[in-house]
């Protein structure tokens, strides 16, 4: 199967088993979703969770954030990975916000990147699960399940994962396509050992069903 054919099967097999597909990041405002996703680098969303609704009560605004060193806020993020590197990025960050975006998440991508912390991935979050747009944001689980469905071929970077990724999906599936693949890989398609006798995806998956045999 082609990869065009592929990802006809995945949409159809998705929004029949996973019509709702959420990030498990939590939330209440932009600037806590941009918090909590350059938390999530190299993070899992499960700690982040834990970490955030101290985090927030006390810098729930860029002002508040913007307003201290990082130091302070390492004090809240220490139990996450990197945390002298991402205090120091969420203060900066904060900073920018006040000084060039009059405290507001942007919604472009230039403007985004523009921000310490955030990278392709992160803005693309921010696109897709803010502003609905049509971003694919590629972490290592878009990456490893959509190269292991047949989705993407010869990708090597998640720049190129993206761009074919992007080319596939309707543009209006694309912010909840993000999200199916991602939790298809964190609790199915696996890195070690992808449960492939759970995996509903199966018949159509060139990994998992090498030789195309009907299940």
């Amino acid at each position: 199967m082609q990869p065009k054919d592929i990802c006809e099967k995945v949409i159809e097999w998705f929004q029949e088993n996973m019509p709702v597909a959420e990030t498990e990041l939590h939330y209440h405002d932009p600037f806590q979703l941009l918090v909590a996703v350059i938390l999530s680098a190299q993070c899992t969303d499960k700690r982040v969770n834990m970490i955030t609704p101290a985090l927030f009560k006390r810098f729930p605004t860029p002002e508040k954030m913007a307003a201290v060193e990082p130091e302070e806020v390492f004090e809240e993020i220490r139990s996450c990975s990197y945390p002298n590197n991402k205090a120091k990025n969420l203060v900066g960050m904060a900073r920018k916000l006040i000084s060039d975006f009059q405290g507001t998440v942007p919604e472009e991508m230039e403007e985004l990147l523009q921000l310490p912390g955030v990278g392709r991935k992160t803005a693309n979050v921010i696109l897709s699960v803010v502003f609905n747009k049509p971003a694919m944001a590629v972490d290592t689980h878009v990456f490893r399940v959509s190269a292991r469905l047949g989705l993407t071929v010869g990708s090597k970077t998640p720049e190129e994962t993206e761009r074919q990724l992007v080319k596939l999906f309707p543009p209006e599936l694309l912010p909840v396509a993000h999200h199916w693949l991602i939790l298809h890989g964190r609790y199915v398609c696996v890195a070690r050992k992808p449960l492939c006798g759970e995996c509903g995806l199966r018949v159509w998956c060139p990994t998992g069903n090498p030789a195309g045999i009907s299940l």
